[in-house]
């Protein structure tokens, strides 16, 4: 007997169907559905969904009626190149808003290329993401052309957010006077990584903390805060310096609503080797070197728990889904995955582990999917 609160597939109710109506043999409902229980279960391309499918279909049938059974590997590749990745983006992003997530305080972009996803005829699949840090949940996602088309697409994906009370944290590629005064406008804070993109402040923010650290009184001049981690015979010491005394900037005023600026120094001794790094931003927050670290650091969670997650336990790197808007559609899919696995699973599960369990225990693959809603 089929279940009649599909609140996952209800967001996606409105999603047009792109096959020709008289080759409609089996529902968009039953194919979105088939494909995102494949994909929690470990499938990586069109055949795996099919075969998922097929030793599944009892399974699949307590929620839908697969009255033609299961499609065939064509059938998903074919469907899922033809539809429009926007709209199947916007059904993503109304079923994320629907789960009323405590996403928290943080939230990162950062941009990520599916290496093999590229063909003859396009390019690789490049996508922003905006990701709750804390909560490590996906919010949404947009396909740029390239890395450096990032800061126009930069300002679309803030529209997509309800930022007030958020810290907003972007690397150097969206540090830009118009993407701070939107997040401002949005009522939220941000925390923008610096480089040579922003070469004049850059240098002046540099040369500050070089004669700070030098001449300047910690507590009068800047705050500082320090921290040590040792481990496998590697030692790293961190300082983050920040101040509010901003008023030599001469680009202060180009800068909304900035109020400190920030130098996190790393010292790295691996097998008695030693080296050094610093790294500079800029915020509208006040100066608080501890808080601001934190901050920080939890930007870069979106490499360990977003990237590194969908290359190591997705094999997004190594996916074969390539023509159409196969590869961005299935980038969605996998997205919608790992925001139900993660709201599953507990913090000592790994999720390529856990989905190994749902391929094997079907009572693990119901939890999962009933983490939609």
């Amino acid at each position: 007997m089929c279940e009649k609160n599909m609140s996952f597939l209800d967001h996606f109710e409105n999603l047009e169907d792109p096959r020709i109506e008289r080759k409609k043999l089996y529902p968009m409902s039953e194919i979105l559905f088939t494909t995102l229980c494949a994909v929690i279960s470990g499938a990586e391309g069109w055949q795996d969904v099919e075969n998922f499918g097929k030793s599944k279909i009892n399974f699949l049938k307590q929620y839908l009626p697969f009255k033609n059974g299961i499609p065939s590997d064509d059938t998903f590749r074919r469907f899922f190149r033809a539809v429009n990745p926007k709209k199947f983006q916007e059904n993503f992003l109304n079923w994320t808003n629907s789960l009323n997530l405590e996403k928290g305080e943080i939230i990162s972009i950062d941009g990520k290329t599916s290496r093999r996803s590229h063909d003859k005829d396009q390019k690789a699949l490049h996508l922003i993401s905006a990701f709750a840090s804390e909560a490590r949940i996906i919010l949404c996602q947009k396909k740029v052309d390239g890395k450096t088309n990032e800061i126009t697409e930069i300002p679309n994906l803030l529209n997509w957010l309800d930022l007030k009370g958020s810290i907003v944290t972007i690397d150097a590629m969206g540090c830009q006077t118009k993407i701070a005064s939107q997040i401002i406008n949005q009522e939220g804070d941000y925390v923008l990584a610096l480089k040579g993109n922003q070469s004049n402040l850059h240098d002046e923010i540099i040369n500050y903390f070089e004669q700070a650290k030098e001449y300047g009184d910690n507590g009068t001049d800047y705050e500082i805060f320090k921290e040590e981690n040792k481990g496998h015979g590697r030692k790293e010491i961190r300082k983050v310096f920040v101040t509010d005394k901003i008023d030599f900037l001469p680009q202060k005023k180009e800068w909304k609503n900035l109020k400190s600026i920030i130098c996190i120094s790393s010292e790295r001794i691996v097998n008695n080797k030693k080296s050094t790094e610093n790294r500079y931003y800029i915020t509208s927050l006040s100066p608080l070197a501890q808080k601001l670290g934190k901050i920080i650091r939890n930007h870069w969670s979106i490499e360990n728990s977003l990237h590194w997650v969908l290359d190591v336990s997705f094999g997004e790197d190594q996916s074969r889904i390539r023509k159409g808007n196969g590869p961005e559609n299935m980038a969605i899919l996998r997205h919608c995955a790992i925001n139900m696995i993660r709201r599953y699973k507990s913090k000592r599960q790994s999720i390529k582990g856990l989905r190994k369990q749902a391929a094997w225990d079907e009572k693990i693959l119901k939890g999962i999917l009933d983490m939609a809603s």
